[in-house]
């Protein structure tokens, strides 16, 4: 779901709004609860930083990124790139990740068509969890870990303080000494806030952000798209880029 749909309506009643939206998308009332409260934790936000609430609507926005160095699934020489900007405790994100990751991974990444990248996006005004989180991941991936507790921390947002964390690296299998001084000296994060204003750069309004397009010899050069959209909508655009439009 793209919490943009929504946001435009904030200054309306959401708890008249959002149920009926609820059923239409076949989701829970606590799913619902939880989409009603980060909607209005990202209108205090954004009247905070003194600007309206506005939807992405048709607006088309192009981004260049250099990507060496960051985490990457699927083959290296894939035609197509496609990069997440993620908040680990947001439910959009949670929603994207296991609602819609897996029909990628399977039809575009596994066969060899798409390379995915991971990069933060913490928005640790409303998510006190998230930069741990971003440090952990990264933290795991100085074990080879990377996508497995990515997998793990983003199917459960709520579960994201740092006793589960050290849960979820003892399954892993992960020296979690090292795991754990490595994320308490916050060894990753000024890569995580260089990240974050990357895509404050781009256009990144919210979470999740992909950036999707050709792929390039340091990165990609393609759209910006903002919010956890149907499988659907990825796989339209993909397929225009399989065709070169």
């Amino acid at each position: 779901m793209n919490y943009w749909k929504y946001a435009r309506f904030a200054a309306l009643p959401l708890m008249l709004l959002l149920p009926l939206g609820a059923q239409e998308a076949g989701i829970t009332r606590q799913q619902a609860d939880d989409i009603i409260n980060e909607l209005r934790q990202i209108r205090q936000l954004l009247e905070k930083q003194g600007r309206p609430a506005q939807p992405q609507g048709e607006q088309i926005t192009r981004a260049k990124l250099s990507l060496a160095g960051f985490s990457m699934l699927g083959s290296a020489t894939a035609p197509i790139t496609m990069v997440e900007f993620t908040d680990y405790q947001c439910p959009f994100c949670q929603r994207f990740h296991t609602t819609v990751f897996n029909d990628i991974k399977k039809n575009y990444i596994d066969t060899g068509k798409v390379r995915f990248y991971s990069r933060d996006l913490p928005l640790d005004s409303m998510h006190p969890n998230a930069i741990r989180a971003a440090m952990a991941a990264r933290c795991a991936a100085d074990q080879g870990q990377f996508w497995a507790i990515r997998d793990i921390m983003g199917a459960h947002p709520d579960k994201l303080d740092m006793a589960s964390i050290m849960e979820d690296a003892s399954s892993l299998h992960m020296n979690t000494d090292t795991f754990k001084g490595c994320v308490d000296s916050e060894k990753y994060k000024s890569a995580i806030q260089s990240d974050v204003l990357e895509a404050m750069k781009i256009g990144a309004d919210g979470t999740p952000t992909f950036v999707i397009g050709k792929s390039t010899p340091t990165g990609v050069d393609g759209e910006v798209l903002v919010g956890a959209q149907p499988f659907v909508a990825f796989d339209q655009k993909l397929k225009q880029l399989e065709a070169g439009k």
